[in-house]
């Protein structure tokens, strides 16, 4: 065990952050440097470690900043990316990714973060922390880049199950309004459906049916709901949440990140061309430097589990030390905001037709 977070003068106001060490691609090391950057910015944050405690207590060791606000609990199993999620949830107890959600079940941490396999850290989410009352399937909720003044939109769901039925939908538009509401303050959000078309005969039944449904509920639910957008609106201004199932939200996340990793690529080569064009992006630098934040999908790493009885956000599994940084980031804003328990008001009210202001 390595410091006692306990024993600092500020843990009562700290954000504790479970965290899964060893589901990334690249294991405890960037996992630990993503919490030494993250700490640098954030004096109100203690991290709870789940992996082998000798490879955990060197790396930490290293990073003076982490010495008196992290602990370290070891764990000898580890879920991969290749385990199937009915494995992990029979054989997953003792790993460092199921102990890290039995943290923030046991009341030891407000939140966890995994890197690991996103079906077993869904399923043992779901199995450790069990569903709010009222929801039929939990959804991933994303942050996307956009023109809006926080920089971002919420996309849901982008992955925790390819189904979803009208009642599906209606309950991510609630989950997704709460998350603005208690993430970027927006008291009244703008929710849009994703659809091949704007038109309002388009689309297939549980859409046309979804689309009735929030048009009906939106008032009582305190959002606005816009209609359908298109896949062009989602980085826009117009919307605030865009409610989705998870195979066409995914698709559009994978295919996202793909470009904005291409386009990257592709401005380096340009600039690298000829003698002339180095010259331009010397001159260019600042302004290329901000367009690469811009649109880097570390920036905005995390997305999280909307719909269980505790806060889980799952990292990108190739996220190094920039990429961890963002998804603790968001996990610590959430804890702060105590947005486990509005998000289950939230629920709980729309379930009895009443409204609250969560």
């Amino acid at each position: 065990m390595t410091g006692t977070i306990e024993n600092s003068e500020s843990a009562g106001k700290r954000i504790i952050v479970s965290i899964d060490t060893m589901g990334g691609d690249r294991g405890p090391a960037a996992v630990v440097a993503g919490c030494s950057r993250y700490a640098k910015k954030n004096p109100d944050v203690a991290f709870l470690l789940h992996g082998p405690v000798e490879v955990l207590t060197k790396l930490v060791g290293r990073k003076k900043n982490l010495q008196d606000r992290t602990k370290i609990r070891h764990a000898d199993g580890v879920v991969n990316m290749t385990d199937k999620p009915s494995q992990v949830m029979r054989n997953g107890k003792g790993t460092s990714m199921w102990n890290a959600i039995d943290a923030v079940k046991t009341g030891d941490a407000h939140v966890c973060v995994s890197c690991g396999n996103t079906g077993a850290l869904m399923a043992l989410s779901m199995l450790r922390l069990r569903k709010l009352p009222g929801i039929n399937r939990p959804a991933i909720a994303v942050l996307w880049p956009s023109r809006n003044p926080s920089g971002a939109n919420v996309m849901l769901d982008v992955g925790a199950d390819v189904r979803a039925d009208e009642n599906d939908l209606v309950q991510y538009a609630l989950m997704g309004a709460s998350y603005v509401r208690n993430g970027f303050e927006i008291k009244h959000p703008r929710i849009g459906l994703l659809n091949v078309g704007t038109e309002d005969n388009k689309g297939r039944p549980e859409l046309q049916a979804a689309h009735k449904l929030m048009s009906v509920n939106a008032e009582v639910s305190n959002f606005e709901y816009i209609g359908f957008v298109e896949g062009n609106d989602i980085p826009s201004d117009k919307v605030d949440v865009i409610v989705t199932d998870g195979f066409t939200g995914n698709i559009a996340l994978k295919s996202a990140e793909g470009t904005a990793k291409l386009i990257r690529e592709l401005l380096k080569e340009a600039f690298n061309h000829t003698p002339l064009s180095k010259l331009a992006a010397l001159l260019a630098y600042t302004s290329l430097r901000r367009l690469s934040s811009r649109i880097d999908p570390r920036a905005m790493n995390g997305g999280v589990f909307l719909g269980l009885n505790g806060t889980v956000v799952k990292s990108h599994g190739s996220a190094d030390a920039t990429s961890v940084a963002s998804a603790l980031k968001l996990a610590y804003q959430l804890g702060q905001s105590g947005f486990d328990e509005k998000l289950a008001a939230r629920v709980a009210s729309a379930a009895a037709l009443n409204q609250i202001d969560a």
